[in-house]
């Protein structure tokens, strides 16, 4: 399962936002991959690895699972919207 989604954080996934996201990703039923539109895939809860990104606002990623059904969805729709808010908590 994949899904593009535009990243509408204003800081991007930089310091504070990406620690959050990581978090929000390690805290799904299913783990999930992030990747910029037509690089390599890194695991969503890993920090290092979603800072290497180096994702900013505006920018389109790809969420994915190898996960199938509820579970899978659910981890996708919940970090795809955490994604496209404006201003992180």
């Amino acid at each position: 399962m994949d899904r593009a989604v535009v990243v509408a954080i204003t800081e991007g996934l930089h310091a504070r936002p990406a620690a959050l996201f990581v978090k929000a990703a390690a805290a799904q039923p299913a783990p999930v991959r992030i990747a910029k539109q037509g690089g390599d895939a890194v695991e969503a809860a890993s920090i290092l690895s979603v800072m290497t990104l180096g994702v900013a606002a505006g920018d389109e990623v790809v969420l994915s699972t190898d996960a199938d059904g509820d579970d899978a969805s659910a981890s996708i729709d919940a970090l795809a919207t955490f994604l496209e808010q404006t201003e992180v908590a």
